[in-house]
């Protein structure tokens, strides 16, 4: 429902911002993209509704350039702490409804959500995560974090396993089955015990440790 009548205002596009922005704008929103540097903001406006240069620690500036009548700000103001958190603030005041920021460390997560980011993400911290979740189990194919202790799994049935019915599997009663992928066919998991196969799917709810122990089984 109406997420093509969604608005933001992304600060700061570089690697990370800039990517965010233009993702934002493929999906059909509308984004406002701010950065101090003229060649960022080239590089994207075609592909945002609109980009200007401005420094966002300028209050004025942002309700000059209309940052206002956005919903949801982006700071991602990597290599400057005090320039990110001010941003984060004037987003605030300006009355953006919903703040989120990217940091570079844990300390600049302390203090982006003490001056009230609603959400902070720690882009490395959290695809390092991501990748050594993979690395170090090969059925593992997708990896997502959903906060307090909790993830999302996808993971791949091995050879070794075909012929066997989903039901003989070592699951515990702290692992939610979603469903399972078979190409592009789905299965829902409390209608039926499949017969499993090479490379089906699986998509699992779960604390990391119950979810990683349920993985080195397989």
């Amino acid at each position: 429902m109406g997420k093509e009548n969604r608005s933001f205002v992304v600060v700061g596009l570089g690697s990370f911002g800039g990517v965010v922005a233009a993702e934002l704008a493929r999906f059909g929103n509308r984004v406002l993209g701010v950065d101090r540097d003229h060649k960022r903001v080239a590089a994207l406006a075609e592909q945002l509704s609109n980009v200007v240069i401005l420094d966002a620690t300028d209050e004025g500036a942002l309700r000059e350039a209309g940052a206002d009548r956005y919903d949801v700000g982006l700071v991602s103001i990597g290599n400057d702490l005090e320039s990110s958190v001010i941003a984060a603030m004037n987003l605030r005041l300006i009355g953006i409804e919903t703040i989120w920021a990217k940091a570079e460390s844990r300390t600049h997560h302390r203090i982006l959500s003490k001056v009230g980011a609603d959400r902070v993400v720690l882009p490395g911290l959290e695809m390092g995560r991501h990748t050594a979740q993979m690395l170090n189990n090969p059925a593992v194919q997708d990896y997502v974090s959903l906060g307090n202790g909790f993830s999302v799994v996808n993971l791949l049935i091995p050879e070794r396993l075909k012929g066997r019915k989903l039901s003989d599997l070592p699951f515990n009663s702290a692992i939610t089955r979603l469903g399972m992928m078979r190409g592009t066919e789905y299965f829902d998991l409390h209608e039926c015990d499949p017969v499993l196969m090479t490379n089906d799917r699986l998509l699992l709810l779960g604390k990391r440790a119950e979810l990683t122990q349920f993985g080195d089984q397989l």
